[in-house]
């Protein structure tokens, strides 16, 4: 078969586009294999407190839809050192994102790594502790600190109360500044339980009622906390839910502190910078009065806080 000279140069230009075409199709599978390639999320849950696991929860639903994600998960003891392993961990592997709960994990996050997106929730008061930096944003946590001394006061009057906390936690001295600022007004004077010394909880007595700050250690400690209240027939309350034992809690819905979360991280795998996304603040409230604790210790609880209750364990 004779080929003629116009059919010969399609031929060519057939032969030579071949190569073209492969290697833009193998740019294009290599552009599909990227936007394909799982996301990893670094994740710090300290200790086992089912707040920030309810949180989290929460997060993993409300991040469905946003692609194949990896989640890589360090759940640190409450200790300073654990928590500085974790976040450090989290930056080596090559987390395109950190996800942490409550201020210690996202202080030390912010320490280790100013080019990760960091997103964080239940952290109490973000503007208050200053945490700012071009990599971080998230939900704040803050609750009305006098609301819940109001309530632990119509459980048990109180003229000494203990106020546990950590000093390495930088939150909880914020929230003990917000008490001590209540003394006068309340008239009430404050005594204070460090939760990151050993055996502090036996040291506990000499008051008259027990609020527990956002502190991780007192919260995997809880159990021992309780004891002692239980013991001294201490009425109690916590700013942090999902601790049983408690008489009075009111604590930012977990849920919500999720679901915000989720959005915000949303936002930021699509490509927005975490500094152009505002601190986003807690719109629910839970306030769970435990009427069965309360009763065993022999308080009376006023109808008026079961009714503002958003949930009565009885």
């Amino acid at each position: 078969m004779v080929t003629s000279p116009r059919n010969a140069g399609m031929s060519g230009l057939a032969v030579l586009a071949a190569p073209a075409l492969m290697a833009a199709f193998f740019i294009m599978s290599l552009s599909s294999s990227a936007l394909a390639a799982p996301k990893t999320i670094g994740v710090i849950l300290i200790g086992d407190i089912p707040y920030y696991q309810n949180m989290h929860k929460a997060f993993t639903e409300g991040m469905k839809g946003n692609g194949d994600i990896k989640y890589v998960v360090q759940s640190p003891a409450p200790e300073p050192m654990s928590w500085t392993n974790a976040a450090r961990k989290l930056v080596v592997i090559g987390s395109d994102m950190i996800v942490a709960y409550g201020a210690p994990a996202t202080l030390t996050a912010m320490k280790e790594t100013s080019s990760i997106p960091i997103l964080f929730a239940g952290v109490y008061d973000p503007d208050a502790m200053q945490i700012a930096g071009k990599n971080a944003t998230g939900v704040s946590s803050k609750i009305p600190m006098a609301d819940l001394l109001k309530g632990l006061g119509s459980i048990k009057k109180f003229s000494k109360l203990g106020v546990i906390f950590n000093k390495a936690e930088k939150d909880t001295i914020l929230q003990v500044k917000e008490i001590k600022a209540l003394e006068g007004k309340m008239g009430f004077k404050m005594s204070l339980f460090n939760s990151g010394q050993k055996d502090y909880a036996s040291k506990i007595n000499g008051i008259d009622a027990l609020v527990l700050t956002t502190s991780c250690s007192a919260m995997c400690g809880i159990e021992d906390v309780i004891a002692v209240a239980r013991q001294q027939r201490l009425p109690t309350a916590a700013s942090l839910s999902g601790s049983k034992g408690i008489m009075y809690t009111i604590s930012a819905d977990p849920e919500e502190q999720g679901q915000a979360l989720a959005k915000a991280a949303s936002k930021v795998l699509g490509g927005s910078a975490p500094a152009s996304i505002k601190f986003i603040k807690a719109t629910r409230l839970q306030r769970v009065v435990n009427l069965k604790e309360a009763s065993a210790a022999g308080f009376k609880v006023p109808q008026s806080l079961t009714a503002s209750a958003t949930e009565v364990i009885k």
